[in-house]
């Protein structure tokens, strides 16, 4: 049985080598990119992509643009994407939903829940 493929795109290569190791020890593949534009790029190619994590806050296309972009994809329509921001604020989590995100992690990140909504698919 082959490991979920997850791709992580974030700015902060902090962020991605936490995720990334977190993810690996939890029997996870991940792909990394450092912006939305890539991972377009990536996305409407053929890289079997499980899940993607996305940073709601980049420069130039954030995870509010970038959601809606990745969903027109027609591969990619039923691919669940998880929004990760440090926002944490009353009315965030909703707005990464309408934006298109499967769920929400909010930063710190439970590891927990994290591992949690992925093993769901």
């Amino acid at each position: 049985m082959r490991k979920k493929r997850v791709l992580i795109i974030d700015d902060d290569a902090r962020n991605i080598f936490a995720l990334s190791a977190t993810l690996r020890a939890g029997a996870y593949e991940c792909l990394t990119c450092p912006s939305a534009q890539e991972a377009l790029k990536i996305l409407e190619g053929d890289e079997e992509i499980d899940a993607v994590l996305i940073d709601m806050m980049m420069p130039d296309m954030d995870g509010y643009e970038a959601i809606p972009h990745i969903k027109k994809i027609d591969k990619r329509k039923n691919t669940p994407i998880f929004s990760v921001t440090a926002q944490a604020m009353v009315g965030d989590r909703e707005k990464c939903l309408q934006a298109g995100a499967t769920d929400y992690v909010s930063k710190p990140i439970d590891v927990d829940k994290l591992l949690w909504l992925l093993s769901r698919v």
